[in-house]
């Protein structure tokens, strides 16, 4: 195969990405050189649904307001100084209607204590369930999902669907200045104006995945800013601060970076193959060639949560060395016995007791390779169920357990250390994931909602 051409070959698009997400700062120098180098858009993510499910539950972001303002107030003004559009997705974590508008706020607040102002186009993804149920029938399950009823939808407080590339080019055909996404894949927001100016879509959408979280493709991540060069054959990936770094190996890499599969990635209408790419660096940067896009039947995404339940958490630290070495058996006595405790107060309650051991495995559970026992444990007690009262009634029955409960019945009474008093934490209503599927659209704009705002 010969080797990539160090020129841009046919049309050309320049994104400078400043972050992984919004509310993550950057390096200030690094945003500056981006800005020099004369980029044709600006595009950063506003969110995931890394954090759980709460925050599209809720629909609110998980950022400080404060630091967003003042992240999003720099990136405003840059865009209105250089005269390129500025685009976010996911906007305000999760991306549902209420998140949109809380940014819509702010990016108000920004312009008027700026004195300047700006056309604003908004994209809307929030799905109507009575309208989804409706059409149940275009609906797939992705692998592992979860088994839904269209009923189901009724229960959600938040249904999104993830807006591709052709969404947001709609955005930015309005010749606003600032597009303000609702939920959008990570990638539509980068791929998009290259796919329009008509660079080679497979680079396009290989650039917009290794550009996605900004600098975590490079050396040096936390500086954040970086350049995509895109072309007809490929794309340049440039870190802009100077001790960043992008190697063939940070590039490559990124491409394992939340996805099951590294090679063929999913994106509405259609996939990207990244088999046959080729990576090469060119001083700091790497230049990409030979991913390919395969179109297909145009899907979206389609996410949801709804309330499973009132969560109630105690937390107990265990520094005796024989319960320390028998956790295990600790817990699953302590656990059968407030069972039934539980069981002889609460007859027929519903109720989900979970006892996870901070320290041990309490984040990979059985996939735990099996470290050595450290000097403390902390065993966290999470209870969930349906109203507050339950959670709270269950939680203290089990409270005196996690204080004194012996290995064995005929040794001494132990006592553990609370942390703080009461140790009933009250975590509020408790959110789940309900949708893992597609929706198959005739047209991409079906069900989006595009508002145009002169501020």
């Amino acid at each position: 195969m010969p080797s990539p051409s160090t020129e841009a070959a046919g049309p050309t698009c320049r994104v400078l990405v400043p972050a992984g997400a919004l509310g993550l700062g950057w390096d200030g120098d690094a945003l500056a050189a981006g800005l020099a180098r004369g980029p044709d858009l600006i595009a950063i993510d506003g969110g995931s649904t890394d954090s759980g499910p709460a925050y599209l539950g809720r629909g609110v972001s998980k950022y400080s307001r404060a630091q967003v303002k003042s992240d999003w107030g720099e990136l405003v003004r840059a865009a209105l100084g250089a005269g390129v559009p500025l685009v976010i997705g996911t906007a305000g974590t999760c991306g549902a209607g209420t998140a949109v508008d809380w940014l819509v706020e702010i990016t108000r607040e920004v312009l008027a204590e700026a004195g300047q102002g700006a056309k604003i186009a908004v994209l809307y993804c929030d799905r109507d369930a009575d309208r989804l149920a409706a059409e149940w029938n275009r609906v797939s399950p992705l692998p592992g999902a979860p088994d839904v009823e269209a009923d189901a939808l009724a229960e959600c407080t938040n249904i999104v669907a993830l807006a591709g590339a052709e969404q947001v080019q709609a955005a930015l055909d309005t010749g606003a200045g600032i597009v303000i996404c609702g939920r959008t894949t990570d990638t539509a927001i980068l791929a998009a104006l290259p796919l329009a100016r008509g660079c080679d879509a497979g680079g396009a959408w290989h650039g917009a995945k290794v550009g996605e979280c900004g600098a975590l493709c490079c050396t040096h991540p936390d500086t954040g800013v970086i350049e995509i060069l895109f072309d007809g054959t490929g794309f340049t990936v440039t870190p802009m601060a100077e001790i960043s770094v992008a190697t063939e190996r940070t590039v490559a890499a990124h491409l394992l970076y939340e996805n099951s599969d590294p090679i063929v990635l999913h994106e509405p209408g259609g996939a990207l193959d990244t088999s046959a790419a080729t990576y090469r660096a060119e001083g700091r940067a790497v230049r990409v060639e030979g991913a390919v896009w395969m179109p297909a039947p145009y899907t979206v995404k389609l996410e949801a949560a709804r309330v499973a339940g009132h969560g109630v958490m105690s937390l107990v630290l265990i520094r005796d060395p024989r319960y320390v070495a028998e956790i295990d058996d600790w817990c699953a006595s302590l656990e059968a016995r407030a069972r039934a405790r539980i069981g002889r107060q609460m007859p027929g309650a519903a109720y989900d007791l979970e006892l996870r051991r901070i320290g041990l495995d309490a984040a990979l559970g059985a996939l735990e390779p099996g470290a050595a026992r450290p000097n403390e444990i902390g065993v966290m007690a999470q209870v969930i169920a349906p109203d507050a009262a339950t959670a709270q009634e269950v939680a203290k029955l089990v409270n005196p357990l996690l204080l004194h409960h012996p290995l064995t019945p005929e040794e001494p009474m132990p006592t553990f250390a609370f942390p703080f008093s009461p140790p009933e934490v009250d975590l509020g209503p408790r959110y789940e994931f309900v949708l893992h599927h597609v929706l198959a659209l005739d047209d991409p704009m079906d069900g989006f909602r595009l508002e145009i705002l002169d501020v």
